[in-house]
């Protein structure tokens, strides 16, 4: 029956052509050729713009054609005009998905022809149904494959200086509606097109505003003035698109909601970054839960794609070289990870609409340049290329077109593979193991389990609880499920093969439990009663609990994530209550209560109800109090978080963790520290991670391309925000960092993370801690092995002796053997090799028996490496990890990786917690 329906259109198309010719909009295609700037930059697949008497071009809307020189839309320009291609056409519709940190609507946009556009419910239907095998059979399958309509996403203006694919989407979308081309008729009556038009609107508008404010004057590409709007997100910069685990950003549950309302065989998203298009596939080693079935349509669709850029004879189109396929954590990965297929491109932009002398003679990837014939490149650009906005959007358009056109007439394959991939993910829940992870119910953080029961339910894993039996309360993941690959994939640790070729493009380990703090068990046998088994069908949560009697309340500290989050609450709700940190282990009833556990004085009943309710912490109830030697109090610090104007993109990662964990702070930048009088409004100044030298956190964005405001103005609305500077070039200068360091001095704590801890010790703030270089160390983000070396220190209250913490290719620091004890933390479980006691015969001196010291049991075969890998591990075992630092009356914490990553690394956070509880107490 389909067969006599495609027949019947492509005859029906062919009598349509053959009496009424479409009129071409020679204008738009004359301008079309006037921007490309050599023949072999424009495809024929994108001429032939028609000229329709009822639904407007870009060049009729907006008075320029698409690509033109120096022509940006905002996403207000933009969504009216997909509105208008909406009230126009019945084959486009557009519909919000979600709203954006700041306020901005995401839309989506659908594409088909009269059949789709009128049965949309129905092929959604149908795609929910082959996405689970358990409820639909083979022969079942076949027949919806026989009826379906394939659907296929297009993801545009996730990164903000990407600034080609917003444009071209406009273009492409007036094609597909409007063009009765064969080809472009065979799309539409074939397939379901997904368009997200701006997938990241903040940013989009702050760059378009950056471009008509700055960029747009700029006449050399590689004058050194900075491309980009200083932020892109609320929160998130380019990280935008690793927040597919987290999902914790707007423009990620957007991509989410289309994929699990619409099950799209194929992701596309639409990036620029290299010349002239690469089309993804990467270079491996490829994730070793992603279903051959998807490693053999990423080969497929991109040769198919170079394929027919080749034929339109466009030079620079290549694949394999760049990237790996290793991360699942992308935004369109939620294809990958769910049995569909993501991909994207990356064409060559100019982070704008200017044209450009672009000089490729450094470009190298892979290790060969960019500029060289290769197997993956058969058609490799010359050194040097005359770039406009219009050759970008051409290369992106063809590429699209030949994507879509090979998914249109291979429809039915990519349909049964989808449903394959379930199939075979469900086969391998029950026969390969393990057969399920248990979540046991008793953990150190129960909050944070059911926040890991949660982030999976988010993936649409799906997770039991036993609601009775003996091991109620436990959560149970059971494998035989579509999406049993990813569920193995997070849960299980990350082998990356030492020996790969090429560098990893992004982190290499994931292990939910291990970043969350989660005990998880993988488990070869269900050890459960299916009737004592419970779907979860709603957001888990933890409600702590009181245990005991007497008049006093108690924390059993064990690093939870949600106690400074209660502690700032309870500042709030009843300033009265003191609170107590205990510096000895304490016994109190049946219960051993560690260092870095708390005494409640003051607290009534209600309030701790509520510290059990809304931050899922247990209280423990007594009448022993404890000597007031072996205490201190809490004493809540005002807190500032400081960013630089030139890499805001960790420390938007800390304002969002502060923000969803309840913690107050205040933002602060250069001028503040310009201005003086830290300490008096300042008892913690938190460093986030961000790039560059000392010098470059002295001085900033160059001087000689200021004045440089990002303020918020009637041309420009969308700047000012998050934070706002008259100048954002030049840094805090000497006189600035001089501030700092008088702030420490006067008793102020400054905590610096990661690559920021050059902001202490290459600027003077902190004299005995200089940088250390580990020969041959490549240590990509992994899951590694530390250990305590001074367990009396508040900053690992609640810690084992030894525990893993999550580290990428950051900097190390060291001091000197005599400065020693500012090492609170270490790598490894070994010590460096001037510290190991020496044990031979001392000339001068009498000889002695040596007493053999009893080894540490705890973490004793605990490898450096848990989840990931790290060449040359030697290296960095024993060096420092956080090191406590007094400077005058205060002190400096450094820590020499970032513990506050991506919203990700959880488990690590509470060492910067307790920093922030024991801030004054850390001598």
């Amino acid at each position: 029956m389909k067969t006599r329906f495609l027949t019947g259109l492509i005859l029906g198309v062919f009598i349509f052509q053959s009496s009424f010719a479409q009129q071409i909009d020679e204008d738009y295609n004359a301008k079309i050729k006037e921007y490309t700037t050599d023949p072999r930059f424009l495809p024929s697949s994108v001429l032939g713009i028609v000229d329709h008497p009822e639904i407007p071009s870009p060049k009729t809307h907006f008075g320029q054609i698409i690509g033109a020189p120096m022509e940006m839309h905002s996403t207000s320009e933009i969504y009216g005009y997909y509105k208008l291609l909406a009230e126009k056409s019945p084959h486009l519709s557009i519909q919000q998905l979600e709203t954006t940190e700041e306020g901005r609507p995401i839309y989506m946009v659908v594409i088909g022809g009269d059949d789709s556009m009128e049965r949309l419910d129905h092929y959604k239907s149908q795609m929910a149904k082959l996405a689970d095998p358990r409820i639909t059979n083979a022969e079942e399958a076949e027949a919806i494959i026989a009826d379906a309509k394939p659907v296929y996403y297009l993801n545009g203006g996730m990164h903000s200086t990407e600034m080609g694919s917003p444009e071209m989407l406009m273009e492409l979308s007036y094609r597909l509606i409007t063009s009765e081309d064969k080809s472009i008729q065979y799309i539409r009556e074939n397939l379901i097109v997904l368009i997200n038009p701006v997938s990241e609107p903040d940013g989009r508008d702050k760059q378009v505003d950056w471009y008509h404010r700055y960029t747009k004057a700029r006449t050399d590409w590689d004058d050194g003035f900075p491309r980009s709007t200083p932020y892109w997100g609320q929160y998130v910069f380019h990280d935008n698109n690793r927040d597919g685990l987290q999902v914790s950003q707007a423009i990620t549950r957007g991509i989410f909601k289309i994929f699990f309302d619409w099950h799209p065989l194929v992701m596309l998203d639409l990036h620029e970054s290299v010349p002239l298009l690469y089309i993804s596939t990467g270079t491996g080693p490829y994730n070793e839960q992603v279903d051959p079935i998807t490693i053999g349509e990423w080969q497929i669709m991109a040769n198919s794609d170079i394929a027919s850029l080749a034929a339109q004879g466009m030079p620079g189109a290549f694949t394999w070289a760049f990237y790996d396929g290793w991360w699942p954590g992308y935004g369109i990965w939620v294809a990958n990870n769910h049995n569909a297929n993501g991909r994207f491109y990356e064409t060559f932009g100019n982070a704008g609409a200017n044209t450009y002398m672009r000089d490729l003679s450094n470009a190298r990837y892979a290790g060969d340049p960019a500029t060289s014939r290769e197997w993956y490149r058969p058609d490799p650009p010359t050194q040097k290329v005359y770039w406009s906005a219009r050759n970008n959007v051409n290369y992106m358009q063809a590429g699209v077109l030949a994507s879509l056109t090979y998914a249109a007439h291979n429809g039915d394959q990519l349909l049964k593979n989808f449903y394959q991939k379930g199939v075979n993910s469900i086969q391998k829940g029950k026969t390969e193991g393990p057969k399920a992870f248990v979540i046991p119910r008793d953990q150190k953080d129960p909050v944070m389990a059911a926040y890991l029961v949660n982030q999976l339910r988010a993936q649409k894993i799906e997770v039991h609880q036993a609601t009775s039996g003996e091991n109620e309360g436990d959560y149970v993941v059971l494998l035989d499920q579509p999406y049993r690959n990813l569920a193995v994939n997070l849960l299980t640790e990350q082998n990356y093969p030492k020996e790969a070729k090429f560098p990893p493009y992004d982190d290499i380990a994931w292990t939910l439990g291990y970043l969350y703090g989660v005990e998880v068990e993988k488990t070869d046998s269900i050890a459960y009663q299916m009737s004592d088994l419970t779907m979860v069908e709603e957001e888990a949560t933890y409600a702590g609990k009181v245990k005991g009697s007497g008049n006093a309340y108690y924390l059993s500290y064990q690093a939870q994530n949600m106690v400074l989050p209660a502690l700032y609450w309870l500042k709030e709700a009843n300033s009265k209550v003191e609170v107590q940190v205990l510096e000895k282990e304490f016994i109190l009833d049946s219960d051993t209560l560690a260092l870095g556990s708390l005494y409640f004085k003051g607290l009534s009943q209600k309030q701790a109800d509520q510290i059990n309710e809304e931050f899922g912490l247990d209280l423990i109830k007594g009448n022993k109090t404890p000597e007031a030697s072996d205490i201190h109090s809490v004493s809540l610090p005002k807190i500032a978080i400081y960013h630089t104007w030139f890499n805001t993109q960790d420390e938007g990662w800390s304002r969002y963790t502060f923000e969803q964990r309840g913690i107050p702070y205040t933002s602060i930048d250069k001028d503040d520290l310009k201005a003086g009088s830290l300490r008096s409004k300042y008892d913690v100044i938190l460093v986030p991670r961000a790039r560059g030298n000392g010098s470059d956190f002295i001085h900033g964005v160059s001087t000689e391309f200021g004045p440089l405001p990002f303020t918020k103005t009637a041309e420009y609305p969308s700047h000012g925000f998050p934070d706002s500077s008259n100048d954002i070039t030049g840094g805090p200068g000497f006189n600035g960092i001089e501030n700092l360091k008088k702030f420490v001095e006067e008793g102020g704590l400054i905590i610096t993370l990661d690559n920021s801890t050059n902001m202490v010790s290459e600027t003077g703030i902190v004299r005995n801690l200089e940088s250390y270089s580990a020969s041959g160390l490549f240590h990509p983000g992994s899951v590694v092995t530390v250990k305590i070396k001074d367990s009396q220190s508040p900053l690992v209250y609640g810690f084992p002796e030894t525990f893993p913490i999550f580290r990428g290719n950051g900097p190390l620091y060291q001091v000197d053997l005599k400065d020693r004890k500012a090492m609170v933390l270490q790598y490894g479980n070994k010590p460096l090799k001037d510290e190991i006691e020496y044990t031979g015969p001392i000339m001068g001196m009498p000889d002695k028996e040596v007493e053999e010291k009893p080894k540490s049991e705890t973490g004793k075969d605990a490898p450096y490496v848990r989840s990931g890998m790290v060449r040359n591990e030697q290296t960095i075992i024993g060096q420092g990890t956080i090191f406590n630092l007094p400077v005058g009356k205060g002190n400096v914490v450094a820590f020499t990786f970032d513990p506050l990553h991506r919203y990700l690394n959880h488990h690590d956070a509470p060492l910067v917690w307790n920093a922030i509880i024991n801030w004054n107490h850390l001598r």
